[in-house]
C-alpha cells in the first residue's frame, strides 16, 4: 500500500518511544526504571477529577462543543492570563485545544505555507521540528550552547534569518534543559522579531514549575509591541497533572486564533467535553495542589542533580524549571568507548534496566534527558544503576 512522503519523512517522537519501549519490557517481567515521559507522577488532584464526573452524570459533556472549546473555559483562559500574566485578551483571541501540543499543530498549519521558515534553537523539544514539516515548512537551527546554559542570542538568530523566516519559537522554562530566559534577553529577542515582522510562538507550558528563586517571565509581558507578536502557548497537562486529559490553549491574535479554529473544526472537532469541564475547574478551583507538586519537583530536582552529576564523565547545567536534567555525556561515553549517544541509552535500558530519552532527538546528540517527575525512590534508583553501568564498562 502506498504511504505518502509525509508519513514516510516524518520522525517518531523519541520520547513515546523510549516510553513504549520500557513500558514493553515491564509487561514482560522486567525491573524497567523509566525516566521518559514528562508526566507528573501524581495523580489529578481530587476536586479537578470530580468536575469531570458532575459534567458526565449531569450529561452535559454528552455533546459537541464549539471547536474552540466552550465558552466557560475561554473566559477562564482569559482571567487565568489576567491573573498570571496581568494581561487583558478577549475571548475571541483563544483558542482551547487538544493538548499543547495540538495548539502547535493547529497554528504551525495556519501559518506556514510551503517553504516558510521556523526559527527553533536547539535543544528542542522533540515534536517542533515535526510539527513544522507537517505543514510544509522549514525547521532552522540555531544551537544553544551549554555554556550559555543552553540559551540562543540575538546575533545568532539574525544569521538564522530569512527573507522566508516566518516566526521563531522560544519554549521556556525549556523541555530539555529547564533552563529560563531572563526578562533582558527576552525582550532583545523579542524586539528584533517586532523589528523584522516575525511570529513569536512562546511555549509556557512549564511557567509554574520553576525553583530555587528564579523567576520565570512570560515574553507576552515584556512590552505592548512584543505582545501583539506572539502566540502564547499552554495548557493544563504539566501544572496540574491533566497530561492524559488533553487540554491545551492558544492566546494572541485573533485572525490567527480564528484560523486555528477552523483547522480544528475540520481536523479534531472540539476538545474532548468532559475534559474541558476538568479543565475549568483546574484553571478556577483551588491551587493549592499545584505549589504542593511543585515543591515536590524543586525538592527531587535539589536532591537529583548532585547525584547526576557526580556520574563520571558527566557535565550537567542545573535546571531552573521544568522537571528534565540534560546532561552531556560526551565524556562518560569516552569512558564507555561509545561514539554514540543512542548506543549508549539503549544499553543502559538493556543492561541497567533505566529508561532514559536519546538526546538526539533534541538536536543534542551527545546528551541525554532524565524526567525527575517520578517518586524519589526510582530517582535513586536509577542513578545508582546508571552510575554501576558506567562502572561496569569502564572496566572493560
Amino acid at each position: 500500500m502506498k504511504l505518502s512522503k509525509r508519513a514516510m519523512q516524518l520522525e517518531p517522537s523519541v520520547t513515546l518511544a523510549a516510553a513504549a519501549k520500557a513500558k514493553q519490557l515491564k509487561s514482560e517481567g522486567y525491573d524497567v526504571l523509566s525516566l521518559t515521559v514528562g508526566e507528573p507522577d501524581f495523580p489529578t488532584p481530587e476536586n479537578i477529577r470530580e468536575a469531570a464526573v458532575t459534567a458526565i452524570r449531569s450529561g452535559e459533556a454528552s455533546f459537541y462543543t464549539q471547536a474552540a472549546g466552550i465558552p466557560e473555559l475561554r473566559r477562564a483562559v482569559v482571567d487565568y492570563m489576567k491573573t498570571y500574566y496581568g494581561l487583558d485578551y478577549g475571548i475571541e483571541e483563544t483558542i482551547v485545544t487538544d493538548g499543547a501540543k495540538f495548539a502547535l499543530y493547529a497554528l504551525f498549519q495556519a501559518i506556514l505555507d510551503k517553504g516558510d521558515e521556523v526559527i527553533i534553537p536547539v535543544p528542542y523539544w522533540v515534536s517542533y521540528a515535526e510539527q513544522v514539516k507537517l505543514a510544509e515548512g522549514v525547521p532552522v537551527f540555531v544551537e544553544g550552547l551549554q555554556e550559555a546554559d543552553f540559551k540562543v542570542t540575538v546575533p545568532q538568530l539574525e544569521a538564522a534569518r530569512t527573507e522566508k523566516t516566518v516566526a521563531v519559537l522560544l519554549n521556556s522554562p525549556s523541555n530539555p534543559t529547564g533552563m529560563i530566559y531572563t526578562k533582558d534577553e527576552l525582550r532583545a529577542i523579542g524586539e528584533w522579531a517586532v523589528e523584522h515582522g516575525l511570529l513569536i510562538i512562546a511555549d509556557d507550558i512549564y511557567g509554574r514549575l520553576v525553583y530555587n528563586g528564579n523567576t520565570f517571565t512570560p515574553m507576552a509581558t515584556v512590552s505592548r509591541e512584543i505582545r501583539k507578536n506572539t502566540i502564547v502557548i499552554n495548557g493544563v497537562s504539566k501544572t496540574y497533572a491533566m497530561t492524559g486529559w488533553r487540554i491545551g490553549f492558544a492566546i494572541g491574535n485573533k485572525e490567527i486564533i480564528a484560523a486555528m479554529a477552523k483547522i480544528t473544526s475540520q481536523s479534531t472537532s472540539n476538545p474532548t467535553a468532559a475534559s474541558q469541564y476538568a479543565a475549568l475547574e483546574a484553571l478556577t478551583g483551588e491551587q493549592d495542589s499545584v505549589e504542593l507538586m511543585r515543591q515536590a519537583f524543586e525538592e527531587r530536582l535539589n536532591k537529583l542533580y548532585p547525584l547526576v552529576a557526580a556520574i563520571p564523565g558527566v557535565k550537567l547545567t542545573k535546571p531552573q524549571g521544568a522537571f528534565y536534567l540534560f546532561p552531556n555525556m560526551a565524556g562518560t561515553m569516552e569512558l564507555c568507548g561509545y561514539d554514540n549517544v543512542t548506543t549508549f541509552v539503549n544499553d543502559l535500558l538493556e543492561d541497567a534496566l533505566v529508561a532514559t530519552v536519546t538526546g538526539a532527538g533534541f538536536g543534542a546528540p551527545e546528551n541525554l534527558r532524565i524526567s525527575y517527575a517520578a517518586d524519589w525512590d526510582t530517582l535513586e534508583e536509577a542513578v545508582r544503576r546508571i552510575t554501576a553501568f558506567v562502572e561496569k564498562k569502564r572496566l572493560k
